[in-house]
């Protein structure tokens, strides 16, 4: 069973990218079903079939889905959306704006990582291509699922007993709605249709991410950013895909210095992202839609490469004891020192690059240990753990509440 993101920056052809491959993989037999969660749906338009929110056979062996979110998002979030419209409307807010406050934004991406899991688990599919939003909206949803477990894990609880206490008091006093069981258990509802999605995603045997780039500065910029940012949050990314490259037999003067700086990004490419492999596109001479047209778009780019098969292993996060402690590496491509911070709160390491910060539970094994020292080097973080909790020598209270802080791989 495997499971194909397929992202990149708004308009490098990741939609195409993702139903050439889904069509190629059910040419192979295998039974394939590709989903769209980019809420500018444009798969259907790639294949000039009409999608729905439901599988729609597009030829045998392939079905495809553009997933109305909003419509499950609405469907598991009334119970709290009902309270939420009662709390507004006491504040005084008006009717529709409440009803627009009252559905966050963004939550409805979650639903369609829901669906992502129930179609991976049910056994009918070999291969689930997903077409995902352009890069921001992808790590955001992607980084959701661990973000929820740490607020369900620790904040849920914890409101949940408050609330027992409270709601009574603040009820009768200020007349203020107070959510009842049925809204935390839509929570904790809303929650359980999530569980086991990020141990999936982050299943390097059975989930891969592949960025689509076009030879343009920007494009590579950001993809290497992106790169950095699934390597994060346990992402792999096991493939490249350099796309609309313009073809030799263009040799009209007019192209050649877009030829050579085609040329000059290729192997920034090649060389950036290396070890993990780049597969090459050719602009082709026409717009790829239909089936015919995605076809030999992935005839090309494939070739004899197995689209399904894994393109490039390993572990993001590896764990190894090293001279009677542990050292944790984790993959961060292309991370700059600069924009690295670490810190140490409990059973978590804190790790934050750039915008984007995660908190990552220890393993048992890492628990009782004290981080002894932290290096940045050659794309990867290097986090050793020393000796025993138990006997290390006590810190400060001011450093101990919020942690062991570094940056840039040095202590602070």
């Amino acid at each position: 069973m495997r499971v194909l993101l397929f992202t990149g920056k708004g308009g490098v052809g990741k939609t195409t990218t993702a139903a050439a491959t889904a069509l190629h993989c059910a040419d192979a037999g295998l039974r394939t079903i590709v989903l769209s969660t980019d809420p500018a749906h444009s798969l259907a338009d790639a294949f000039g079939v009409e999608l729905g929110d439901h599988p729609v056979e597009i030829v045998p062996g392939l079905s495809g889905q553009q997933l109305d979110t909003q419509a499950r998002m609405e469907d598991a979030w009334a119970e709290i959306q009902a309270w939420l419209l009662e709390v507004f409307e006491w504040a005084g807010v008006a009717a529709i704006e409440a009803e627009e406050l009252s559905v966050i934004p963004g939550l409805d991406e979650i639903f369609s990582l829901s669906d992502i899991k129930t179609y991976a688990d049910s056994g009918e599919w070999d291969v689930v291509v997903v077409d995902c939003a352009p890069t921001a909206e992808t790590l955001r949803l992607l980084s959701l699922p661990e973000i929820l477990r740490w607020y369900m894990d620790r904040v849920f609880p914890m409101s949940r007993r408050i609330n027992k206490v409270v709601s009574p008091i603040l009820g009768r006093v200020a007349g203020i709605p107070t959510p009842g069981d049925e809204v935390f258990g839509s929570a904790s509802r809303f929650y359980d249709r999530l569980d086991g999605v990020r141990d999936l995603l982050c299943d390097t045997a059975r989930t891969s991410v592949r960025l689509v780039v076009n030879p343009e500065k920007l494009v590579v910029a950001e993809a290497r950013r992106t790169h950095t940012y699934l390597s994060l949050f346990g992402y792999r990314v096991d493939a490249v895909v350099a796309n609309r490259l313009l073809p030799e037999a263009v040799s009209d003067p007019w192209f050649q210095e877009w030829k050579a700086r085609h040329a000059e990004h290729l192997a920034s490419i090649e060389e950036g992202f290396a070890p993990v492999p780049v597969l090459k596109a050719e602009l082709a001479p026409t717009e790829l839609v239909g089936v015919e047209a995605l076809r030999g778009f992935a005839r090309d780019l494939y070739g004899e490469v197995d689209p399904a098969a894994v393109l490039h292993g390993g572990e993001p996060v590896e764990v190894v004891r090293r001279d009677g402690g542990f050292e944790l590496t984790m993959e961060l491509p292309f991370a700059d020192r600069d924009d690295l911070e670490l810190g140490r709160r409990g059973d978590e390491l804190l790790i934050r690059v750039g915008g984007y910060r995660r908190a990552m539970v220890l393993p048992d094994s890492l628990r009782r240990h004290p981080v002894g020292a932290a290096s940045l080097r050659d794309g990867r973080l290097r986090v050793t753990f020393v000796g025993d909790q138990a006997s290390a020598r006590p810190r400060p209270a001011t450093d101990s509440s919020p942690g062991e802080r570094r940056r840039g791989g040095e202590r602070r």
